[in-house]
């Protein structure tokens, strides 16, 4: 009998007693789990090495589950028929995923909730290279770790060893076995994902949810959609069972960079990963959230977007000049009926091309957040690519370099934390009823002048104001009479605050904000007082 923990996973090994000449193309092994209201779940298992098959499996519910193996080939007595009992107990710790359950789309689909239907702020860091070699363990990959759970952070966005910026089987992306597959992609390397299991489990165990991408979008031609089905279920044997989101590919249509027709794998890859995230659903029997991190927008990355949970955007790596994309695709997103959470998971690594600094990050973030997104994922160039000391990751296939700084430094620059300090502001009131609300600003920001104020707000409670400069200074409309607000300005980059005073709308509902003293980038913070 094996024992657990609500939402915490359970591991067991099963044997086979023959020997075949190629185990992971020759054999499929799954269990069937069974649950106290005598519910099913398939759970695939995943090929261990040599005759071993590993499965792992969690619940959200506690009691007594019982399980039983179904191998394709139903003569091998070590691999089919074998039965067991779980006993799951409540988890009593304060790791947040486990206490409050992995993620889901809330009612409504404007946000992600945890399992308990706590509303979950997703503040994202991007590590897409975090499994190979040159992010090591435990050292590095345990530091990295404590600095971005001491600011914030709660995902973490990399790649299942797949990476981008390489061709197959560069040696800048094996980790201390090799790579995932072996040569020709005749086969998955479990050792590989022995090493990667540490990392992942690592992740989990301080708070921060692996958005897991299966590989990056140009990888489909060179594997075909079958292998890659093998490598997603794969995957899901491996850490399915672990609160993880799931991601389809990065940059899913974009076509590798010397193919000699891009426009024709872009279709491939659509039509492919459609068909991958519809085997997708059926392989996962946890239904774990399901994205696709895009060139532009996720829901155009697949020819079927009822496929995907939520949506993910890329805006853009151009500085300032990046501005009006990023609104304007996160208010087309935002507009999609049905609704989805949107989440802006690519916009202006810090220091990429030596741009898009600090003042640049906070602009992206909050233009996004008060445009209606509900999420945002940070980067920082060096971290992404892990640029080693003094051995940067060098050239992408283009023949360029997007920068040469090294991780650790670039874990250091300052907008990483000023993102957590902003995620601090927000979960103060309940950011996950804002709606963008630029009608309550005189002079906002839009078609005409980018550089104008944001706002979105909640009618009668609150109303968060980003000035990208500090002039000019707002005017707000539209304010309620009977409600009497406080108003201060908040430092996006200290988090320190400086009191505006008291506001009511007067006749005509309006209130002119007052002048502060340093002029730079401000947060504007209208709340109703408490009685």
């Amino acid at each position: 009998m094996l024992g657990t923990r609500t939402n915490c996973v359970a591991e067991w090994h099963l044997t086979s007693n023959q020997r075949y000449d190629d185990p992971f193309n020759e054999v499929t092994v799954d269990v069937v789990v069974t649950g106290p209201d005598g519910s099913e779940r398939r759970v695939p298992a995943y090929w261990a090495g040599e005759r071993r098959w590993g499965v792992r499996w969690s619940s959200p519910e506690p009691g007594s589950y019982t399980w039983r193996s179904e191998c394709s080939d139903e003569s091998n007595s070590g691999l089919h028929g074998i039965e067991g009992t779980i006993e799951v107990e409540p988890y009593a710790g304060s790791n947040p995923l486990m206490a409050r359950g992995p993620l889901q789309v809330a009612e409504g689909g404007r946000h992600l909730q945890h399992a308990d239907g706590s509303p979950f702020f997703w503040l994202g860091d991007t590590w897409w290279m975090a499994l190979c070699r040159r992010l090591g363990w435990p050292g590095d990959f345990q530091r990295l770790t404590a600095d971005r759970v001491a600011k914030g952070f709660n995902v973490i966005q990399l790649v299942a060893g797949l990476f981008p910026d390489m061709a197959a089987f560069d040696p800048r992306g094996d980790n201390e076995a090799g790579w995932p597959w072996e040569a020709d992609f005749a086969r998955i390397n479990p050792a590989w994902f022995d090493h990667a299991d540490l990392k992942i489990d690592w992740l989990v165990s301080r708070g921060l949810t692996p958005c897991i991408l299966g590989s990056w979008g140009y990888y489909l031609p060179w594997m075909g959609v079958e292998r890659l089905k093998q490598h997603w279920r794969y995957l899901v044997a491996r850490w399915g069972a672990y609160p993880v989101v799931w991601c389809l590919a990065g940059e899913v249509m974009m076509g590798y960079y010397l193919s000699e027709d891009r426009e024709r794998d872009s279709r491939l890859q659509r039509e492919g990963f459609t068909e991958i995230a519809r085997y997708l659903r059926d392989v996962d029997p946890y239904r774990r959230p399901v994205g696709a991190h895009p060139t532009q927008r996720g829901r155009h990355q697949i020819e079927d977007d009822t496929l995907l949970d939520f949506e993910m955007l890329q805006t853009g790596h151009g500085d300032r000049a990046s501005l009006p994309g990023t609104v304007r695709l996160v208010t087309e997103a935002r507009a999609e009926d049905p609704p989805m959470p949107v989440i802006n998971s690519e916009v202006c690594y810090e220091g990429i091309m030596e741009t898009c600094r600090e003042e640049v990050v906070r602009l992206m973030f909050w233009a996004s957040l008060l445009s209606g997104a509900c999420g945002f994922t940070y980067g920082a160039n060096g971290i992404w690519q892990v640029n080693e000391e003094g051995r940067p990751f060098g050239p992408s296939p283009h023949g360029s370099s997007w920068g040469d700084t090294p991780w650790w430094q670039a874990a250091q620059l300052p907008g990483s934390g000023q993102l957590g300090l902003a995620r601090k502001l927000l979960e103060r009131s309940d950011w996950w009823r804002l709606e963008p609300h630029p009608e309550w600003l005189v002079e906002h920001a839009g078609n005409e002048n980018y550089q104008l104020p944001y706002c979105a707000g909640i009618p009668g409670e609150l109303r968060l104001i980003f000035m990208p400069r500090q002039l000019p200074l707002p005017v707000v409309q539209g304010l309620e009479p009977d409600v009497r607000y406080r108003a201060f300005f908040w430092n996006p980059s200290t988090g320190a605050e400086i009191e505006a005073g008291q506001v009511q709308g007067g006749e005509d509902g309006r209130w002119s904000a007052p002048k502060v003293e340093v002029r730079r980038d401000w947060v504007l913070v209208i709340e109703a007082e408490r009685h």
